[in-house]
């Protein structure tokens, strides 16, 4: 496949990233020198240096043999102009990243594929859905929902007190026996390798943990864990931005109760012009005596949204001091991600890495109904289709011969949910969802073409 990321940014950087495992033809566009120089030094991709709304930039980079156009500047309007002009000098398939809602979400009267835009993506209407997800399932710092939410992938990191500490899988699965449910990965503190468990493999303490459980049986999730279920109703978010607003605006609607701290005058007024039925305070949300003024020790949940990383983490910290249950922080630099098993928040997000996973079923190879980014992993959920010619339909999950760093998640079978086992047989007409490490995926696409 032929691609073209405009954008050398951290979504481009890290879309170019992941595609580079995978023997694609890869151009990468961008004005700053610098930052085509780190992707030349880390990535085998071609970079061309330039205007990407300019044709003449565009077909250095072979535009009229690219079978993807991905514009993720951080400017909407540069994004838009060069799917737009990209499309028209032949490009098949276009993508912008877009912040405007109007944009991201037109009216029917407005068809952007018209005018050559296919795909368009918000990172910020990304990261509010995310902040919304977490809310709803309150003891996971992760979740990922396939066939309409009948299959979960849900992450939690695993206390000293859990049950399931220091016993390896296969005991696990043998001592809960009334539990349908399957551990899919493990990342250990510390560590960048992701551990895919065998039956010998033996969980510890803060380890995060993934689980593939059927949407109705995911309570039981909660003896192995050794935690109680608790309902959060009271949130408070710091920071009025578009994402602050947005995850609001959801929240009230899905019935929780929700205050907002902001710090410019101006926006909190507009704000709660807007949303009546969240309460805004003007404030500054870095300031201990006022999160005790709005009783942030009678919240079950914290989400910093503010535009400055280090004060969502802080804050985020000062919450969970004060007794609140789960953290939500919003975070630039991608490095954070890596370590939010070890600085006590329950979950880091970045809008960034959700925009660019949410472009990746658009360049999978195989049958790919979706696709999903576990960014602490770095690795994928994959969803195929089993079809009468394909290689895999009619044999045993064991024969199929996986990638050792990738692991069959779960079955969809005429909408009922299927925890598989290696004697599970895939069938045609089956969906399968598929975890796989990054530089295994190519294996599993070929595997399931």
């Amino acid at each position: 496949m032929n691609i073209i990321i405009v954008g050398a940014g951290d979504v481009g950087f890290h879309i170019a990233k992941l595609l580079s495992f995978e023997s694609q033809n890869i151009y990468v566009i961008d004005l700053n020198e610098e930052k085509l120089d780190y992707i030349n030094n880390h990535i085998d991709v071609i970079t061309v240096k330039g205007d990407a709304t300019l044709p003449s930039v565009l077909r250095q980079a072979q535009i009229h043999e690219a079978d993807l156009l991905l514009a993720v500047t951080e400017s909407q309007n540069t994004n838009f102009t060069v799917a737009v002009i990209g499309k028209r000098l032949g490009a098949k398939k276009t993508f912008a990243r877009i912040n405007n809602p109007e944009l991201a979400h037109p009216d029917s009267t407005i068809n952007l594929r018209e005018i050559g835009l296919d795909f368009v993506i918000s990172p910020e209407e990304l990261a509010s859905k995310e902040i919304v997800s977490l809310m709803e399932m309150s003891v996971f710092n992760e979740s990922i929902s396939f066939e309409n939410g009948k299959l979960l992938i849900l992450g939690a990191q695993l206390d000293a007190s859990a049950p399931i500490k220091d016993m390896p899988v296969s005991e696990i699965k043998s001592r809960f026996t009334r539990h349908d449910f399957l551990i899919v990965a493990i990342k250990r503190v510390g560590s960048d390798h992701v551990i895919i468990p065998r039956g010998d493999t033996i969980l510890k303490p803060n380890d995060q943990v993934y689980f593939s459980v059927a949407a109705e049986h995911f309570e039981y999730l909660y003896e192995l864990l050794g935690k109680e279920e608790f309902e959060i109703k009271d949130v408070m978010i710091l920071g009025g931005s578009t994402i602050g607003e947005k995850a609001a605006e959801k929240l009230v609607h899905k019935g929780f109760r929700v205050k907002l701290i902001e710090l410019n005058k101006k926006v909190a007024y507009e704000i709660s012009e807007k949303l009546p039925e969240v309460l805004v305070i003007h404030g500054d949300g870095r300031d201990v005596e006022l999160l005790e003024e709005e009783n942030i020790d009678q919240m079950d949940a914290f989400v910093a949204v503010t535009g400055n990383s280090e004060t969502n983490i802080l804050s985020c910290l000062v919450a969970k001091t004060k007794g609140v249950t789960k953290t939500v922080a919003l975070v630039e630099n991608i490095d954070y991600i890596q370590i939010s098993q070890t600085i006590g928040i329950d979950t880091l997000i970045n809008k960034k890495l959700l925009a660019a996973g949410s472009i990746f079923a658009h360049v999978r190879e195989g049958d790919v109904l979706a696709v999903a980014n576990i960014f602490k992993l770095n690795a994928e959920l994959l969803e195929f289709r089993i079809h009468e010619n394909s290689k895999t339909a009619g044999k045993k999950i064991k024969d199929i011969k996986l990638p050792r760093e990738s692991v069959l998640t779960g079955i969809i079978r005429e909408n009922n949910v299927i925890i598989p086992t290696g004697e599970s047989i895939l069938l045609p007409g089956d969906k399968i969802i598929i975890m796989a490490v990054t530089h295994a995926i190519h294996k599993v696409e070929e595997l399931f073409k």
